[in-house]
């Protein structure tokens, strides 16, 4: 078996091609002989000999795609699958570049496949090949489309579908996917386009409003998305089985979002305000023509509306999807893959997973990792509770910085996967499983580093237990104690003192000093009640800091104390009061401990915590009344009663009020 695949090297392309090599065979990929080093970087990237990816140079905008008349003998009858992928996929290109590539580039694939008489040409449209058709487009039309003339991404993808139907030399199969967005799992992606225009409006309109507050959102026309992962397997799967040829396939929701649905879903996972009443953008469709181009031409309307948009960062191509007209029937592709174990997942099952991946690498505060890789740059940093929450987010945002990520947790098989991620960031990780909890563990992983790795440069304490529990409840619990003792204090000391001897010491490349960031808690500056076993653990290490850094100064050493606000981490999913609490993000914690290895100062806190410190400074007895007024609005929940954790902790109206003002702490 034989493929050849244009377009090998781009975002769908690569996951494509990681599907062909789970099959036997050579894969022959267009290739400039500018760009060889991508499919380098692509081998490598998936774990393919040469002799498994093999580059063919050529051009999309050249005849036969500008491969030479010897190569062309040579693949002359080998070609099993001939995968044309390569085309512009951007609302925003202009029309003649998208003529280019789209429409004369799948003329010159289609003159390629016919000259080496490849078996089958299978070629990836898109849903755009239906322009604006109102009602539901099945897999068996095509001439039905309707006004894709308006727009040049519609009409392209529409003309270079009607060249294959019409011009294929050898039987052939069309693909049309939705909106191609990130991996399911990881959330991957390679440039911003489609509903990530949106990201960034959503990411500020966090930064503004408390999450729990309700305001008016947009509704409108569906918004077909589907994971790169999943058209892949579709592509892969439905392009080998037999009898498929001369048809169409839909690789589609079912079941797609609206516009209100998709917003919704994203607010939701960027911990963002939800709407509670949508606005139907639709209406605008029953507004007479001459009343909205009469709108449209009014002074400066044009003008506002373009600068609105920029500053948003959306472009105006993307105002078609608020009143889009089409469902897309893929009845026949779902019967196709009945059995195949090839599902599409929901979009709520995945988009949390896409909102971390552009906030950490596409959010235009991403600038701040320019920073941080300058301040990492070479250095060895060790994270401790890296397999999830703060500690991954921590991991990813390093890795991608540029940092040797020394990841360290007791769950291999979590860490490995977060290893994986930073690999396909382009950064470097290392998995050093290791119970916090056990000091001689803490010993046996502190050797075994020190061995491999020669030092730790940066050392991020995060791994920790909490417990809330009223005193009143504690009197027979000394092992709350110990435990939150045992995994809080003892084992970052434990690990401080295995590590410092070397970051005192001149190494022989000339480095000396390191830093060690402990994440405390904003507890510790609030003095809440219910956590005085979790507290009193934290306020140790910070005692226990605060003294040796005076001790290793003059050796570089620094010393950072983070009193961390309340962040929804898998720690507190037990009290599910907290679910209607505001809460940071673990990517918003990750920030605080990232900004903390480009300043290296001696305390990072919020300020409602650096105002809570002062206030018990000031007025002891005072706070001690605020606090039971807490102490009093949120009782104990059932499972630190001991009356079973599966029940229901709701909060009253007055508490979630009381949490709001007093957003972070811990209740």
């Amino acid at each position: 078996m034989a493929y050849f695949v244009t377009g090998a090297t781009g975002f769908l392309g690569r996951f494509l091609l990681a599907q062909l090599l789970e099959r036997e065979g050579t894969i022959y990929a267009l290739c400039r002989a500018s760009s060889l080093d991508k499919l380098d970087e692509l081998r490598l990237r998936l774990g393919a000999d040469d002799d498994r990816i093999v580059p063919v140079i050529g051009d999309l905008s050249r005849e036969r795609l500008g491969v030479d008349q010897e190569e062309i003998e040579r693949l002359d009858g080998t070609i099993d699958h001939f995968f044309h992928l390569a085309a512009i996929y951007d609302l925003t290109a202009d029309a003649d570049s998208q003529h280019a590539a789209n429409v004369e580039g799948t003329r010159h694939a289609l003159a390629l496949a016919g000259a080496v008489h490849a078996g089958h040409f299978h070629m990836v449209s898109s849903i755009a090949a239906a322009g604006l058709y109102r009602g539901t487009f099945t897999e068996d039309m095509f001439d039905e489309a309707q006004d894709y003339e308006h727009n040049p991404y519609y009409q392209t993808k529409h003309e270079s579908e009607g060249i294959v139907r019409r011009e294929s030399p050898v039987p052939w199969r069309i693909y049309r996917p939705g909106a191609v967005v990130g991996h399911s799992e990881t959330g991957e992606i390679d440039k911003i386009d489609g509903p990530y225009y949106f990201f960034r409006t959503i990411q500020r309109l966090r930064g503004v409003t408390p999450s729990w507050l309700r305001g008016v959102g947009l509704e409108g026309g569906e918004i077909n998305l589907v994971p790169v992962d999943y058209v892949a397997k579709a592509m892969d799967y439905i392009a080998h089985q037999p009898d498929l040829d001369g048809q169409a396939f839909h690789l589609t929701d079912p079941e797609a979002l609206t516009v209100g649905g998709l917003l919704k879903a994203l607010t939701k996972a960027a911990k963002a305000p939800q709407p509670s009443v949508n606005l139907d953008a639709r209406v605008l469709d029953a507004l007479p023509a001459r009343l909205t181009s009469t709108l449209a031409k009014l002074p400066g309307a044009k003008q506002l509306t373009d600068l609105a948009l920029a500053e948003l960062g959306i472009p105006r191509e993307m105002f078609a999807y608020l009143t889009y007209p089409t469902h897309f029937d893929s009845s026949k592709t779902q019967a196709v893959l009945e059995g195949s174990g090839i599902e599409l997942p929901p979009f709520s099952l995945y988009a949390q997973h896409l909102w971390e991946y552009w906030e950490r690498t596409y959010s235009p505060d991403r600038r701040k990792d320019k920073q941080l890789a300058r301040a990492i740059k070479g250095k060895t940093v060790m994270i401790t509770g890296a397999s999830s929450g703060i500690g991954r987010a921590t991991a990813m945002r390093v890795g991608a910085a540029g940092g040797r990520v020394i990841l360290v947790a007791r769950g291999v098989e979590k860490l490995e996967q977060t290893k994986q991620e930073i690999a396909d960031l382009g950064g470097v990780a290392f998995v050093h499983r290791c119970d916090l909890a056990d000091l001689s563990d803490i010993e046996r992983m502190a050797k075994e580093v020190l061995q491999e790795h020669g030092r730790v440069d940066v050392l991020v304490n995060n791994a920790g237990r909490s417990i809330r529990r009223s005193i009143a409840l504690s009197y027979d619990r000394m092992h709350d104690y110990e435990r939150t003792m045992q995994l809080n204090y003892f084992g970052p000391v434990r690990l401080i003192l295995s590590l410092l001897p070397v970051m005192r010491q001149t190494a022989p490349d000339g480095r000396k000093g390191g830093h060690i960031i402990n994440v405390s808690s904003i507890g510790v500056q609030t003095n809440i009640p219910r956590f005085s076993a979790y507290v009193a653990s934290k306020a140790a290490l910070d005692a226990f800091s605060r003294c040796i850094a005076s001790e290793v100064v003059d050796d570089g050493v620094h010393l950072t104390t983070i009193h961390m606000p309340l962040v929804r981490t898998p720690m507190i999913a037990p009290t599910k009061m907290y679910d209607r609490f505001p809460t940071m993000t673990p990517p918003e914690a990750a920030d605080m401990i990232c900004k903390a290895m480009i300043r290296r100062p001696k305390k990072v806190g919020t300020t409602l915590g650096n105002a809570g410190a002062l206030a018990y400074q000031v007025a002891p007895r005072g706070v001690d009344v605020v606090l039971n007024a807490g102490y009093k609005l949120f009782p104990d929940s059932h499972a630190a009663k001991g009356s079973g954790g599966n029940k229901s902790d709701q909060p009253s109206t007055e508490s979630v009020a009381f949490a709001h003002i007093l957003r972070g702490v811990h209740w």
